[in-house]
């Protein structure tokens, strides 16, 4: 049986912070249960806006062509993963967004046969997978709408959610998640649950 492939979608701006700590280490617990794992930065990415095109861009996942090319083959091919954001304004930072509106196409509306112009929601990737959140914020934000978007992204993709790690920082320091062995451990743990659902799911 070959290794479980595990993508993680890092959505921070800021290099070294919280946000790449946490999902670095779910990342690091899903390798030690034997998965392989890959760590995409999307601020390092070149993404075009959704243009909401209004039909199927089979064979392909959309009609754009950017860094997202990569990014949907993975969406293809790999078993789980982490999405990880900070809070702005509430919500998942921009490069996150970005990322999932260009998802939308996962679910093209489709015309139903013989029914006088219906549609339907068509599916293009057919895959049991399994994914996990991370999302960090000050002490005065709010996480639930970010949370609500990257639950409706796996929703939308099929994939079936194994756990979060909400994190609340209370200091503008870059990276301070580093010195909180507990948070650490549950991201491990979080990473290594990823895997184990993912066995459990193909057997």
């Amino acid at each position: 049986m070959s290794a479980l492939k595990i993508l993680g979608l890092n959505g921070s701006p800021i290099g070294g912070g919280n946000t790449e700590i946490l999902t670095s280490e779910i990342l690091r617990g899903a390798e030690s249960a034997g998965a392989e794992c890959k760590h995409v930065v999307l601020n390092e990415l070149v993404i075009k806006p959704c243009q909401s095109c209004g039909k199927s861009p089979e064979p392909e996942l959309c009609f754009l062509r950017d860094d997202m090319d990569r990014i949907y083959q993975r969406l293809r091919e790999y078993d789980g993963f982490v999405l990880g954001s900070p809070i702005y304004f509430d919500t998942v930072s921009a490069q996150m967004k970005l990322f999932i509106d260009r998802c939308n196409c996962l679910r093209p509306q489709t015309p139903k046969e013989n029914q006088g112009g219906d549609f339907y929601l068509k599916e293009l990737i057919h895959k049991k997978r399994s994914g996990a959140m991370v999302l960090v914020g000050g002490e005065r934000q709010e996480f639930e709408c970010a949370r609500k978007v990257i639950a409706g992204f796996f929703a939308w993709a099929s994939i079936e959610s194994v756990g979060q790690i909400f994190y609340v920082s209370k200091s503008w320091g870059k990276g301070k998640v580093a010195a909180e062995p507990e948070i650490l451990k549950k991201a491990f743990e979080l990473g290594e649950l990823l895997v184990q659902k993912n066995i459990t799911e193909k057997r």
